[in-house]
């Protein structure tokens, strides 16, 4: 029996979520924009008729409201966002055990064994859409195809509200045609380099010889071609499947620009102390900690480099990130200010691994420090982020007066994340 994959795509859904609690709005430009007194002002989510009016996600809260002077914005709602989300997975679980996330708003399900009970895929793809739209006052657009990868782009097909089947049959009538660029994985720079070789359409892509486009993009080129050839195979996961974790990261627009060493060496202790925990809660230790400077300007510089010996400690990752910046400042920070930094650990292995020990690295205060550690990732489990703090970030509340490990969303990671 041929797998039978859906893929659930919940319309608009932080703007979708947000106006059912403003039914007034209903008919009217709706956008979910960040807080501009934090410099988070950008347009994170918009409905159709905001879409229709030039609005654009990414875009200034000043830009949007030169296209649509009339445009209602809202602040995020995280919370009633996780809930809904978490009501639509309690729908899907009454189909199918199969259920893997691609983000708050999607999921795939394996519905194959699901037949005798519930109908055909497009049935059951129906049903959902259904319930979604009464229980949950949203809609939602569903692919049933034969893999993960047509099935999700069977949900964008067709929107919104919307059922479309791509099957072994029909897959290279709907597909081949549209451009390359809607290929899932295919992002600006892999477009880019197909575009040089004259492949414009997915039906191009799948036509061309592997060998040249595996030339061309390495494994993540074998990976494209074999999509656009309807070959993957990849299985959806069980629901309580959870992902390999292949790093830690957290980041912050800063609510001021970032003009000495000081400003960025408290950003990045609040952000270390946060990636630290995270690994801590993961029994996990990183070998390598990354950073990303982005300055006024909106231009980019990531770098990285080793630790010594493998870490989870705020201290351990705040000197190598804090090391790595100071490499890679170039000018004078009045002249070139930085917008928001990151912090992330990467390369990670179990604390439970083995670690090959040396004279050159202080043991005894790597332990002390990881049971200093410990006992604070305590008191703030039962007590708050706030509840105890370093007295260095007192010295600039408005820089430290972010908590980037309880205020942020994390989401589980797709299944091909960064093709």
């Amino acid at each position: 029996m041929n797998p039978v994959i859906l893929h659930v795509d919940m319309n608009n859904f932080f703007a979708s979520v947000s106006c059912r609690s403003h039914p007034e709005l209903q008919n009217k430009p709706v956008a979910i924009c960040g807080d501009i007194e934090k410099r988070h002002g950008i347009v994170l989510a918009k409905n159709n008729i905001a879409k229709a009016r030039g609005v654009k996600t990414g875009a200034t809260v000043g830009e949007a409201s030169f296209f649509c002077p009339d445009l209602c914005m809202l602040p995020p709602d995280n919370t009633l966002y996780l809930e809904v989300s978490g009501q639509a997975r309690r729908i899907y679980y009454d189909y199918t055990s199969q259920v893997e996330s691609f983000g708050i708003d999607e999921c795939w399900l394996d519905v194959t064994g699901s037949q005798r009970l519930f109908g055909d895929g497009v049935t059951i793809a129906d049903e959902i859409r259904r319930r979604i739209r009464e229980e949950l006052g949203v809609t939602a657009s569903v692919g049933v195809s034969f893999n993960k990868v047509f099935a999700k782009m069977g949900s964008d097909y067709k929107k919104p509200d919307a059922t479309t089947l791509i099957t072994e049959e029909n897959f290279r009538e709907l597909l081949w045609p549209l451009p390359v660029s809607d290929m899932l994985f295919v992002g600006r720079a892999t477009y880019r380099k197909l575009h040089l070789w004259g492949i414009e359409t997915i039906g191009d892509l799948a036509r061309a010889d592997f060998s040249a486009i595996t030339g061309l993009l390495g494994k993540c080129g074998a990976g494209l071609w074999q999509f656009a050839n309807g070959l993957d195979r990849t299985p959806v996961c069980e629901g309580d499947h959870m992902p390999i974790i292949k790093s830690v990261g957290n980041s912050t627009t800063a609510p001021r620009d970032l003009v000495t060493e000081e400003d960025v060496y408290i950003t990045m202790r609040v952000l270390s102390e946060s990636v630290a925990a995270r690994l801590r809660a993961d029994r996990l230790c990183c070998r390598t900690v990354q950073i990303e400077l982005r300055d006024t300007r909106l231009s980019v510089i990531s770098r990285q480099q080793q630790v010594y010996y493998p870490t989870n400690l705020s201290d351990e990752i705040l000197s190598a990130a804090f090391s790595l910046f100071r490499q890679t400042r170039i000018g004078d920070l009045r002249e070139k200010p930085l917008r928001s930094v990151a912090v992330r650990a990467t390369a990670l292995s179990s604390e439970d691994d083995g670690a090959q020990l040396s004279l050159d690295f202080d043991m005894c205060r790597h332990t002390r420090m990881e049971a200093i550690e410990r006992t604070v990732d305590i008191l703030r489990g039962r007590f708050g982020d706030r509840i105890i703090r370093r007295a260095h970030l007192f010295t600039d509340p408005l820089l430290s007066g972010f908590a980037p490990k309880t205020e942020n969303l994390i989401h589980p990671e797709p299944f091909m994340k960064g093709s």
